[in-house]
């Protein structure tokens, strides 16, 4: 893994305004190929923009093959776990969002229980059985200009909620975008794709 993608250089958004550790829910007419049927996992939320992981869909990968590439023993059999399509940005660095306080080589903290790691010392820690309990394994981001992300939400392009951790580490990859729009009160398959504003 490179160097992070994220710095605290920024100024933040007031809580009230930031999307940190929300979800992005796709609605229907999403036209974008990246993100259609999506849902994003909001990392960073600044007013220089956005970052996220995007949480369903699987890459012909697992951990295993990382592990496998980085000459690393998987001691613990979490070879089959899936990779993630993190989204289309630097798809050739990888991130891990994981569910404790560890502090690794390059971690970006994102709420009191949930940060995303992006330095090799954390799969070394997975390989050994020595990591996370909980953990997701993505190459590649989604990325956000300043204000680019609000004029997308004002044109009803996603929906937004606060991250389930249960949504997160413990939905299937394919089930969490249904899941999220069930847990606001929607089905998204009875959503006409070329709906209008209200």
């Amino acid at each position: 893994m490179n160097e992070p993608i994220f710095s605290q250089d920024k100024t933040d958004l007031s809580n009230a305004d930031s999307l940190r550790d929300h979800f992005l829910i796709a609605m229907p007419g999403m036209q974008d190929p990246s993100f259609a049927h999506s849902i994003t996992y909001i990392c960073d939320h600044s007013d220089s923009g956005a970052m996220g992981i995007v949480l369903n869909n699987t890459m012909p990968l697992t951990l295993g093959d990382i592990f496998q590439q980085l000459e690393l023993e998987d001691t613990q059999n979490m070879g089959e776990q899936s990779v993630l399509n993190g989204g289309p940005v630097q798809v050739e660095r990888g991130f891990v969002l994981h569910n404790d306080t560890s502090r690794w080589q390059s971690t970006l903290p994102i709420a009191d229980d949930l940060s995303m790691t992006a330095s090799r010392d954390i799969l070394e820690a997975l390989a050994a059985g020595q990591g996370p309990a909980n953990c997701l394994v993505a190459l590649g981001y989604a990325g956000w200009e300043a204000g680019q992300l609000e004029e997308e939400i004002a044109a009803n392009a996603w929906l937004t909620m606060p991250a389930d951790r249960h949504i997160l580490f413990h939905t299937p990859a394919e089930q969490r975008w249904a899941a999220a729009a069930n847990h606001l009160g929607f089905d998204l398959n009875l959503i006409s794709a070329t709906a209008g504003h209200a």
